[in-house]
């Protein structure tokens, strides 16, 4: 293994812990800086994003390739489909995340747009530090 990819397997799992907390650092802040009471539903799409990046994370990447044999039976498949659902719920989630921020910015009575704002950060941060993670990890 070169320099280089020995430094991203020893540095990676510190960035993407660093990048999930700025994601829910975001999050936080609106909440406690926001004047009106925050609802459940804005919540839901950090939830299912931090949920997704877990999804994700679950999967070996040796068990994707063509190359991969299980002697209990053909598991690709499987792998593939749960990668899919992962992929869908991140996607759901983050589309959720906007959807309040374009609610939080058209209604007088909904937290401020910092909110959304912060939401959608939270989404962002928080899935691209699955990925971080999921590149960076060994499964040795």
């Amino acid at each position: 293994m070169d320099n280089l990819g020995l430094m991203w397997e020893i540095m990676g799992p510190g960035i993407a812990g660093a990048v999930f907390g700025a994601g829910w650092w975001f999050w936080v802040d609106a909440v406690v800086c926001s004047a009106v009471k925050i609802s459940f539903l804005h919540y839901l799409p950090g939830i299912f994003a931090s949920l997704a990046a877990l999804m994700f994370n679950c999967v070996d990447k040796n068990e994707i390739g063509y190359d991969y044999y299980s002697p209990y039976g053909e598991t690709e498949w499987r792998v593939k489909l749960w990668l899919f659902v992962a992929y869908v719920v991140s996607f759901v989630s983050l589309a959720g995340a906007v959807g309040l921020l374009v609610q939080d910015a058209l209604t007088e009575k909904s937290p401020s747009v910092w909110t959304g704002v912060a939401g959608v950060l939270q989404c962002v941060f928080v899935l691209i530090s699955g990925l971080i993670y999921w590149t960076c990890h060994s499964e040795d």
